[in-house]
């Protein structure tokens, strides 16, 4: 049996992508454009192994797909929005609900700045139907008074730090926002591993809105995250995440030799 064909970087990948099979396994992000995500899910169903997952490599592209398989566990009412005819529909249910003011999440925008605060629903509507908003977003309620935090979480190393601005409920540290360590709770730290199992994750960074041990919400999840607030600096974090590589490499190497025996 041939050895499995190990590819490390974009140009490998795609100068031989279509001979790419099962065992197969390809190392570390794959760097796609905008549109091109469908390339995950051609390697995937011919049986290649991506290192991260296919699930966790969308996570961190799209807000939207984090809300459409992560919503469960987001602040209650948070939805993926595609179109007119569902955002009409949340108009109703938020309506109903009684929801006030809301925040929208733009799809690839990060550091905050595609973070946007409406009065209402209605006002949402408003923009999307005048086109000053473009589909998909994430709507969810406003949480007033929570306490963002950041949760690194690689292999052993494990930190967590609360991100805050009075000025600004944008609580980024790019958006003005200062850094204290916290104190992670077991079921803060529950929280974070049942959402990096559901996503496919091993490794990242995690956003949690906290407002009570009753009340505890995923914001957001990435692969990389910005680390300007963590002990761990970027240069370490690349380092520590190409060992963990290194290391699923060689489980899924052991698996493959068993199966082939």
């Amino acid at each position: 049996m041939a050895s499995p064909v190990i590819i490390r970087d974009n140009r490998s990948l795609f100068a031989r992508y279509d001979e790419l099979g099962p065992g197969d396994v390809v190392i570390g992000r794959v760097r796609l454009k905008p549109g091109e995500e469908h390339v995950l899910l051609d390697l995937t169903s011919r049986g290649v192994v991506l290192i991260p997952s296919a699930s966790a490599q969308l996570c961190s592209r799209s807000k939207v797909f984090q809300a459409r398989i992560l919503g469960e566990f987001m602040v209650p009412g948070t939805r993926a929005v595609y179109d007119l005819h569902g955002l009409m529909e949340l108009v109703s249910d938020y309506g109903r609900l009684k929801v006030g003011q809301v925040v929208c999440k733009l799809d690839r925008a990060n550091g905050g700045q595609g973070i946007l605060l409406f009065p209402s629903i209605e006002d949402v509507y408003n923009q999307a139907v005048c086109k000053a908003l473009a589909f998909p977003f994430v709507i969810q309620p406003f949480v007033a008074g929570a306490t963002d935090i950041r949760v690194v979480l690689l292999d052993e190393h494990v930190e967590a730090y609360r991100r805050h601005n009075p000025h600004n409920f944008r609580h980024n540290l790019h958006c003005g926002g200062k850094r204290r360590p916290w104190p992670l709770t077991p079921a803060q730290f529950g929280l974070c591993e049942q959402v990096m199992a559901r996503a496919g994750f091993v490794y990242g960074c995690v956003d949690l809105l906290f407002k009570d041990e009753d009340n505890i919400f995923l914001s957001e999840i990435n692969l990389r995250g910005g680390l300007r607030g963590a002990r761990i600096d970027q240069r370490e974090y690349a380092a520590a995440v190409e060992q963990l590589h290194e290391q699923l490499l060689d489980r899924q190497r052991t698996r493959t030799s068993r199966v082939s025996c």
